[in-house]
């Protein structure tokens, strides 16, 4: 039997909604990660991508577990000496860009590399409840349903 490769030109796309609203971050970045690298396929191929298009609205009413709403802090650092910069979750999630702490949590799950940059522009993430993608007619998951822990009362 031979291993079975999956080729660019066979790969057929799907486009999956996800709603957020009171979703755990880092379970939901592991799901929206996995679809975007499309391991949930079983033609999963390494080096082509084959990952879903995904869309989340609501991105702006995740939540973490614990303490992490205050305590999680987000380094980065802008080039200059003595430059290392600090946001906590808290204030991105009621600032001006809420969708980046999903955003960042999907991209630190993919492997880095040109591959995963190119699968982060198949991501589509909004704070707000409405999306410019209805003529893909996306498919609803409910990540919810999936497990009990990954949504919070």
């Amino acid at each position: 039997m031979k291993t079975f490769s999956a080729k660019p030109a066979e790969v057929e796309k799907k486009w999956v909604l996800i709603d957020a609203q009171g979703l755990v971050v880092g379970r939901l970045a592991s799901l929206i990660a996995m679809r975007l690298r499309g391991k949930h396929l079983p033609t999963f191929t390494p080096h082509v991508d084959l990952g879903d298009n995904v869309i989340v609205v609501n991105a702006d009413k995740v939540v973490f577990t614990g303490n992490k709403y205050e305590d999680k802090v987000y380094y980065w650092h802008t080039g200059y000496p003595g430059g290392i910069k600090e946001r906590t979750a808290r204030k991105i999630l009621e600032g001006r860009f809420p969708e980046r702490v999903l955003e960042k949590a999907v991209q630190r799950m993919l492997p880095r590399g040109p591959l995963a940059r190119k699968q982060m522009t198949h991501l589509k993430i909004y704070a707000g409840a409405t999306h410019p993608h209805e003529a893909q007619q996306p498919v609803a998951l409910d990540v919810a349903a999936l497990n009990r822990k990954n949504a919070r009362a």
